[in-house]
């Protein structure tokens, strides 16, 4: 323990050395804890995971410039991510439970009508709406038979039938 301690440093007043043994072993440590979570974490950015990645980022770059302290740093982190994919597990089982700490969809366009008050929910401007669609390959509105802004911030695009 004691070499470790001298491979990382004090807890404030680090050298450039023990700081980049701290950046390294963080890193790993990061990448631990993305496996932990789940692909889900990082990939679809719903509010609930954006504030858990801010929190670990946050934590693993305190504990880099040594303004917390290592062990008790780390530790709490790594029971933030546990908790996180716990959370994320139990929603598949608990239906309350996804339905508080998960955001639903928003229909924006239904059989070719834009809902203007949908759009305002989802804070989508007819330019944000316009490009979605020409995403997909619709011109307009009315080539589209579904249109809805999903809980990670992305419109999907279901264009009509008769388009195809």
């Amino acid at each position: 323990m004691e070499t470790f301690r001298q491979l990382i440093g004090p807890d404030e007043g680090a050298d450039t050395l023990q700081l980049c043994v701290r950046a390294v072993l963080l890193f790993a440590f990061g990448v631990l804890c993305i496996r932990i979570a789940g692909r889900r974490t990082f990939a679809h950015y719903s509010p609930l995971d954006i504030i858990v990645a801010l929190i670990v980022g946050s934590s693993i770059s305190r504990v880099m410039t040594g303004k917390a302290a290592f062990f008790p740093a780390l530790s709490a982190t790594l029971v933030l991510v546990i908790v996180h994919r716990l959370v994320a597990v139990a929603t598949l089982r608990w239906n309350w439970l996804s339905w508080l700490v998960k955001e639903r969809p928003i229909r924006i366009i239904e059989e070719g009508r834009v809902d203007k008050d949908a759009m305002r929910r989802a804070n989508l401007s007819e330019e944000d709406l316009r490009e979605a669609i020409r995403l997909e390959q619709a011109g307009d509105p009315s080539d589209v038979e579904l249109a809805t802004a999903e809980a990670g911030g992305k419109v999907s695009v279901v264009r009509s039938k008769q388009d195809d």
